[in-house]
């Protein structure tokens, strides 16, 4: 039998599940991208321009890594949530061993191949020129945390998958706040630079596993997994490979724009550009969090409710949920419409002691980032769909 709070995403009304799981996510992921736009901004102020365009660089690989872990997750969720709408636990608790197995295997896998070929990787991926140094720094102490960030992309989708998002919302929380207060101390006080910025992003991966590992280990979750659920099953694979495989597409033509870009805007305008398009990335991720909220609060309805046979729920949560987040997507839209240069102007460093090369970079930013922010946000009404 499923528990109570699973049992609801199949019997309360669309619209009310929705707010009580979009809610929770929408808090999470605006409280993680503010951690993306803070951590940004103080890079930006107490370091500099060229910095945030080094951790730009960075993304690509490392965003990869994560979105591997969320892929596995969503896939594996699909799979939990339709099992216990189905009343089959023993599923449930299959799919999660070979989550935790195949992530395992595949992030480390990729953190030390991206450790052994740094010095290859950086320049490829547009750190070049003044960004080189400080991307290398930051790419190195990233990628040890970056299998840690993976389990635990992996593991909140399982949690909303329990139906219980506010402790899938307090896991995305807690590093959040972890790695803003870290930032202060490592940059600002200790005066740290890149090693700073970077020991503290990887010090909220270790937040964020720590109480995901909590909530499995706790009564709090249902799912109680033994060795035996750890072996790897060729259906359970072939399905969350199927099912996680479509995130996975999209994250890694998401890593591959990054690469592109990087490259492509560094032979253009050299360190300037990039750090223009790293801004605009920020202000990408942290704008549409209510977006992503909706996304990720009406999955575990919709895969509930296909696993209980109730299929036009399905189609009612669907319909639902892409008209909650394009109202709110078209709000986004007018706001960055309006205010663009005032956005662009949180992530620049205003001291007197700038060098020559830095100066140079901020006038450039300041002066050409508005209007190509104003281009990148131009289909964000329809992103919903």
């Amino acid at each position: 039998m499923s528990s109570p709070k699973a049992a609801a995403l199949g019997t309360e009304s669309i619209g009310k599940l929705l707010i009580k799981q979009a809610v929770p996510a929408s808090i999470g992921i605006l409280v993680m991208s503010l951690n993306i736009l803070i951590d940004s901004i103080f890079v930006g102020k107490w370091i500099g321009s060229i910095a945030i365009a080094a951790i730009n660089i960075v993304l690509p690989v490392s965003f990869f890594i994560a979105a591997l872990g969320m892929s596995i997750g969503i896939g594996g969720s699909s799979i939990i949530s339709r099992a216990l709408g189905a009343n089959e636990k023993g599923k449930a608790l299959i799919a999660f061993g070979n989550q935790i197995t195949l992530t395992l295997f595949c992030t480390i896998s990729l953190a030390i191949i991206g450790l052994l070929f740094v010095d290859d990787i950086i320049p490829k991926f547009g750190g070049r020129g003044a960004i080189f140094d400080p991307a290398k720094t930051y790419y190195t102490i990233i990628l040890y945390g970056v299998p840690i960030l993976a389990f635990a992309m992996m593991g909140n989708t399982v949690i909303r998958a329990e139906g219980k998002p506010k402790f899938a919302m307090t896991a995305m929380i807690i590093p959040t706040v972890g790695n803003l207060v870290m930032d202060y101390i490592f940059i600002l006080k200790m005066d740290m630079g890149m090693q700073g910025a970077a020991w503290a992003t990887t010090g909220s991966y270790i937040l964020c596993f720590s109480y995901i590992l909590w909530f499995f280990l706790s009564k709090n979750s249902e799912l109680k997994i033994q060795l035996s659920h750890l072996k790897l099953r060729k259906e359970i694979v072939s399905e969350i490979a199927s099912l996680g495989g479509v995130t996975l597409a999209r994250q890694a033509v998401v890593s591959i724009t990054y690469l592109l870009m990087n490259n492509i805007l560094f032979n253009i305008g050299a360190e300037a550009l990039v750090a223009i398009y790293a801004i605009i990335s920020r202000m990408l991720m942290f704008a549409l969090f209510p977006v992503f909220g909706v996304t990720q609060g009406f999955l575990p309805i919709a895969s509930y409710n296909y696993g209980a046979k109730q299929y036009q729920r399905v189609i009612t949560t669907i319909n639902t949920a892409i008209k909650y987040a394009a109202l709110v997507a078209t709000v986004i839209f007018i706001f960055l419409m309006i205010f663009p240069s005032e956005m662009i102007l949180l992530f620049i460093k205003n001291s007197t002691d700038l060098s020559p090369e830095e100066l140079k970079v901020n006038t450039y930013v300041v002066t050409h980032a508005p209007a190509a922010m104003r281009w990148v946000f131009l289909a964000t009404p329809i992103i919903a769909l």
